[in-house]
């Protein structure tokens, strides 16, 4: 049995790399191992920067016994056969969003990853900053009283303006709903529990855009994903959410509310670890305030709790964890789904389950998120950034995208359970896994 910290190789050297290197590199509980990159020069150059003693391509990192854990940063084209990879080698995988371009490519990964006996997880990890745990325990403190519906509108002009390659960011798998949507999402089922239902409108602006900085200045590239999304959410436990993901405006906007009985809670971008967390009481003219407590490391904060939870399986060597935020079979007759708000009643949902419900729009997501099943209760406490967490929102993404080609609502057969709050005391950086 491995002891220590946990080998971690980092896959994929570009733009998000360096901030991933410098808070991994200030964990602990994390060793570097080694960088790879399609470019062996683009490895040997952040491996230097930040002190890894290996760079190289994917297969060389592979074979590396050091390396246990692979942080998959590539292109998201590229996410789920890297992933596959790193599986066969005996490698857990934690990946950048999304999780993979389609179900059907994390049904694969998902089974595989159960059969080896490995652990998965994905981004974002935002959700175990400070600012989104601080506002999950102010709802879990009534400090809205009973959530009700949540607003979030994500819009700016695209990354093509700062991005040198940008053109990725317009392939399958990216656009603003799948670049941007899985920290609203993540955010929104941490907090209200999985998606029922969706429905959706998209459109793509235009068929081609230019690159505004670096070598490739200049030149234009196609857009083949829709640009500007606007979606309705039906959560399990009655919450609904209208939320807008846009590539295409010229006024930047973050906006995430979340409305209750007694007041409105405005949470922090949950593209960030930080606040600030205001709140808005019902009859009052002013917000206010309220603490914002926790980490505020940086992306890696899922690595690090990943890692943890390998060791922790390792040590009571029985069956691989379950996922934290395992899926559970959708409510039938006689066995509701538990609401993800104590004391929120989940509501009947004709439309969903009844007659022009799941017949008549068979969910095509059922696959990936009935194999994210959970295992039973008693073993090893698994990562909070977990594959059926990612999963689910995965499904959520690919509802929206058929919502919008089809004109109807889309059901989600699977629920999730979110993940459990971060311990007061939780902390990256202290030493919990000592070499014996």
């Amino acid at each position: 049995m491995n002891t220590g910290p946990l080998g971690v190789a980092v896959v994929g050297a570009g733009v998000i790399s360096a901030e991933y290197l410098r808070t991994l590199s200030t964990f602990p509980d994390i060793r570097l191992v080694a960088v790879a990159d399609l470019l062996p020069e683009r490895a040997a150059a952040a491996a230097r920067a930040h002190g890894v003693p290996l760079a190289g391509d994917l297969p060389t990192v592979l074979d590396e016994p050091d390396v246990e854990l692979i942080v998959n940063l590539t292109v998201p084209a590229a996410h789920a056969q890297v992933a596959a990879a790193a599986l066969r080698a005996g490698k857990h995988v934690y990946g950048e969003k999304p999780f993979t371009p389609t179900p059907a490519e994390a049904e694969k990964l998902i089974a595989e990853a159960s059969e080896r006996g490995l652990l998965l997880g994905g981004a974002p990890d935002t959700f175990l900053g400070a600012g989104l745990q601080s506002a999950l325990r102010a709802i879990r403190a009534g400090h809205i009283g009973v959530p009700v519906a949540a607003t979030t509108v994500v819009q700016s002009l695209g990354p093509e303006s700062w991005h040198p390659e940008p053109g990725f960011f317009y392939q399958p798998g990216a656009g603003p709903l799948f670049d941007l949507g899985p920290y609203y999402l993540t955010a929104l089922v941490a907090l209200f529990g999985s998606v029922a239902r969706v429905a959706a409108t998209a459109v793509r602006a235009r068929e081609r855009r230019t690159v505004g900085s670096g070598p490739w200045a200049g030149r234009t590239f196609p857009v083949d994903v829709p640009t500007h999304v606007s979606a309705l959410l039906d959560f399990a436990s009655g919450v609904s959410a209208n939320s807008t993901f846009s590539f295409d405006s010229a006024h930047p906007r973050i906006r995430f509310e979340v409305t209750g009985t007694e007041g409105t809670l405005a949470v922090p971008d949950p593209n960030t670890f930080r606040g600030p967390l205001r709140l808005r009481a019902n009859g009052s003219e002013e917000w206010r305030e309220l603490p914002v407590t926790g980490r505020t490391d940086g992306r890696g904060l899922g690595v690090v709790d990943m890692a943890r939870a390998v060791r922790a399986h390792e040590a009571q060597a029985g069956p691989a964890p379950a996922p934290a935020g395992h899926s559970v079979p959708a409510a039938r007759p006689g066995h509701p789904v538990p609401a993800a708000l104590p004391g929120h009643p989940v509501p009947a949902r004709a439309a969903y389950d009844g007659p022009g419900g799941r017949a008549a729009h068979e969910d095509p997501t059922a696959g990936a998120a009935r194999t994210a099943q959970g295992s039973p209760p008693g073993q090893a406490a698994a990562n909070r950034a977990s594959a059926a967490l990612a999963c689910h929102v995965l499904a959520t993404m690919t509802a929206i995208t058929q919502s919008a080609a089809t004109g109807t609502f889309v059901p989600l057969s699977a629920q999730v359970v979110p993940p459990p709050p971060l311990p007061d005391d939780w902390d990256p950086t202290a030493a919990t896994l000592t070499a014996g």
